[in-house]
């Protein structure tokens, strides 16, 4: 059996990443395809705009076989983290051969060489970097003259990492090497509208644009189904169903809709500072002080706090950090002692049950398919990064009952997707 791998956050699904999996298939030759998943949470440090069952729901119904909830630490994590968290997941499934992204380079030689120096930085490379840093360069600019002045055609290509694509990709690729894995990377050129674009009217639509047309169908409720009838062109008519059924229901979740339990857990927070969080340093714990009483909801921190060094990111994924409780010294124990230490599925197609059998034999860290089994994982650190797998799916549905005024659903009740 030839399986595939995936690393998506579905966040919605939407016609293009139809397309890459029907590529994934055909450019791999997979009989499986596994998606490794974020669950409530995504990259950019935000809540998912629907809940990861629903868009489990979605992916098992579009070319997915099964889907592996990706550990919440590292699905709002930094490019770095985010990418080697779910390299690290395939890594301990123990069944994948390859694992298939997309890029907006036309082939992976344009990727390798970039992800061979970052994972064997030399120390011309750390020099420079150190230097830049030191000249008050924000990291991404540091790093890319670091680049410039270790790779000699890299000037030529320096576009190649200023995509979110591609940036994720030189990290699969650099964590695989990292890792000796013998997992395959392939890429698959993008062909849809710009990661950013707001438009729906270009190739496949991007899940920006997705989100920002449903924001608008929820401030003009009168108007809400004309607005989502705007997108049913762009999404598989099954996820127009789940969008079009659960609206007003379950979601739409946006940022701004954590705002409160947010300043209530910086609040308590601010008597010890914030670096102890992921990714603070003295300075940017100094602003987040700062700016308590600056700002009354999330969009507002990150607008007030970002500057010419500081992304709005960066911004956010810190204060996701703070939220969902991911300190450094958690990071560094994970990293130091597996990084992964269980795979929980969210759902399978019935017609995948020999993958799932195989996963469970080959894999080399508990399969979870009960929330339950999770509280008797015999390693304390990986009962440590699970429990707080629950706290984010817990705040996400305190959200979900806050705003729509339903009960809160427990994640320890829920049971996996099947199609």
């Amino acid at each position: 059996m030839k399986v595939a791998g995936v690393v998506a956050e579905y966040n919605p699904f939407h016609k293009g990443h139809k397309y890459h999996l029907d590529m994934t298939r055909k450019a791999t030759g997979a009989d499986k395809v596994v998606v490794v998943m974020s669950g409530d949470f995504t990259q950019r440090g935000t809540p998912a705009i629907i809940d990861k069952y629903e868009r489990t729901r979605m992916a098992l119904q579009n070319g997915a076989d099964l889907v592996i909830e990706l550990p919440s630490c590292y699905a709002c994590g930094s490019a770095e983290y985010f990418g080697f968290g779910a390299m690290a997941v395939m890594q301990s499934l123990g069944v994948i051969d390859s694992v298939c992204f997309g890029t907006e380079s036309e082939t992976i030689d344009e990727l390798v060489p970039i992800a061979e120096l970052l994972a064997n930085e030399t120390d011309e490379f750390r020099q420079y970097l150190k230097n830049e840093l030191k000249n008050g360069r924000s990291y991404p600019r540091a790093r890319n003259l670091a680049l410039n002045h270790c790779i000699p055609d890299f000037a030529e290509n320096e576009s190649v990492i200023g995509s979110p694509n591609n940036i994720l990709g030189i990290e699969y690729i650099k964590a695989l090497m990292q890792m000796h894995s013998m997992i395959r990377p392939v890429a698959i050129q993008r062909t849809d509208s710009d990661f950013h674009s707001y438009r729906l009217d270009q190739g496949f639509a991007s899940s920006q644009a997705l989100r920002q047309n449903i924001r608008m169908a929820e401030n003009h409720p009168r108007d809400f189904r004309e607005i989502l009838d705007r997108i049913r062109l762009q999404v598989p008519e099954y996820v127009f169903e789940i969008l079009l059924e659960s609206f007003g229901n379950r979601y739409p979740i946006f940022p701004d809709d954590l705002s409160n339990v947010l300043i209530y857990k910086m609040l308590i927070e601010r008597p010890h500072g914030y670096t102890s969080f992921v990714d603070v340093g003295d300075d940017l714990s100094d602003k987040l002080i700062g700016s308590l009483y600056k700002a009354h909801t999330f969009e507002q921190f990150c607008d007030v706090l970002k500057s010419k060094d500081i992304t709005y990111a960066r911004i956010s994924r810190v204060l996701c950090h703070i939220l969902l409780n991911v300190r450094q010294v958690d990071m560094d124990n994970y990293r130091n002692n597996g990084t992964i230490f269980y795979n929980r599925i969210l759902g399978f197609r019935k017609d995948a049950e020999d993958l799932l059998s195989e996963i469970s034999k080959k894999s080399k860290v508990p399969v979870i398919t009960r929330t339950s089994e999770g509280d008797i994982l015999e390693n304390e650190i990986g009962r440590r990064q699970f429990d707080r797998d629950m706290l984010a799916s817990h705040i996400y549905e305190c959200m979900i009952a806050n705003k729509f005024g339903s009960g809160l659903v427990n994640e320890y009740e829920r049971q996996l997707i099947k199609i």
